[in-house]
């Protein structure tokens, strides 16, 4: 397997894609571009579409109305094993009765690949999945980690031009999850395969993806980078869903200026238009305000309700003025704790502009 930039990878259009189940529309008018070697994250809750998205482009749901092309080559109906993707399941799929060696090539089996090409094939995924010296153990002798890298190495054996991800970690406890994700990017920079990967799972998506798709209600309602829908959401749902964001209503004042209460805050963006805005808060935007404060930072002062520790940090809660309530978290360090106040005190934080983002109320 060559490490050329893009071999292999492949360009994927999915164009005013639909299903409907009956009465039930599953995905409604979904467009997405990807490009050659990208790793594209389709995030949302449960019943958001994103599986139902996935299951078009893997060829085993076909679309109401709309098209799906690898490149220039539009497989909308064509069938599975004619479409040469990659595909690791959630619970792997991998075959009990079968070694790490017979479940890697099975796909060189079912595409009929000469037998004589098998054992370079295989020793090379077995050195990217870091399996070498493992190919004659038997799938219940593995750990989850090492299944889940059996389940990869199966997926890219036949040289994939795409390969497609279900939510592979959920299994795996939180510490391996996290390893795992290391792995996946890594594994990603080295193959520079096209990779688009279902997940429900925020902070995996923001960990590993070039660029994520937000999906509510059977559509897409942002794409963009880890770092743009994460700090610029573009709804109150998104906000919601990604990172620890409070939403407080706020109303307009100016162009650039939301009020909470009594309080004005600057942004440095434009405020949105809608009859409903929210101050999209992430809790480690907020600073407890120290003294001499820079006057271009927006200051809030309310009553702390709640300081939940978590370890590397302490959550706090606390109420404003007019009864809305915002959380910070506070690195537990010698400065961050020596700043702590305890509920029922008074609390001043401040937040910059360039943190403060509004957003109008999800449609």
């Amino acid at each position: 397997m060559e490490n050329t930039k893009n071999h292999g990878s492949v360009s994927v259009t999915i164009k005013a894609a639909t299903k409907n189940y009956g009465i039930f529309c599953a995905l409604d008018n979904v467009s997405l571009d990807v490009a050659p070697g990208e790793f594209v994250s389709i995030l949302g809750p449960s019943g958001s579409g994103k599986t139902t998205l996935l299951g078009l482009l893997g060829g085993f749901v076909q679309p109401t109305s709309g098209s799906i092309h690898l490149g220039d080559r539009d497989i909308t109906f064509e069938p599975p094993h004619r479409r040469d993707i990659g595909i690791v399941f959630q619970n792997y799929a991998l075959f009990p009765h079968m070694n790490v060696a017979e479940n890697i090539t099975f796909p060189l089996r079912a595409r009929r690949i000469p037998k004589d090409q098998w054992h370079r094939k295989l020793q090379e995924v077995l050195a990217i999945v870091e399996l070498t010296g493992k190919e004659h153990r038997g799938i219940s002798e593995l750990s989850g980690g090492q299944r889940q890298r059996v389940a990869l190495a199966r997926a890219m054996i036949f040289e994939p031009r795409l390969i497609l991800m279900d939510e592979p970690l959920s299994a795996l406890d939180k510490q391996l999850r996290e390893t795992m994700q290391i792995e996946l990017k890594r594994l990603h920079r080295r193959l520079n395969a096209t990779i688009i990967y279902v997940t429900h799972d925020q902070r995996e998506a923001l960990t590993m993806s070039d660029r994520i798709a937000i999906m509510r209600n059977g559509r897409i309602v942002q794409v963009g980078t880890p770092t743009t829908v994460h700090d610029r959401p573009a709804d109150s749902f998104v906000a919601s869903f990604i990172g620890e964001a409070t939403l407080v209503p706020v109303k307009k004042v100016s162009d650039n200026s939301v009020a909470i209460g009594q309080a004005v805050l600057r942004s440095a963006y434009p405020i949105p238009a809608g009859e409903k805005l929210f101050l999209a808060v992430q809790a480690e935007k907020l600073q407890i305000a120290h003294s001499g404060a820079s006057a271009d930072l927006n200051i809030l002062e309310g009553v702390v309700t709640e300081n939940l520790y978590q370890g590397e940090s302490t959550r706090v809660f606390l109420d404003l003025p007019d009864g809305q309530k915002l959380s910070l978290r506070v690195w537990n360090n010698s400065e961050g704790r020596g700043l702590l106040r305890e509920p029922g005190q008074n609390l001043k934080i401040s937040l910059h502009p360039e943190d403060t983002v509004v957003v109008p109320e999800h449609i």
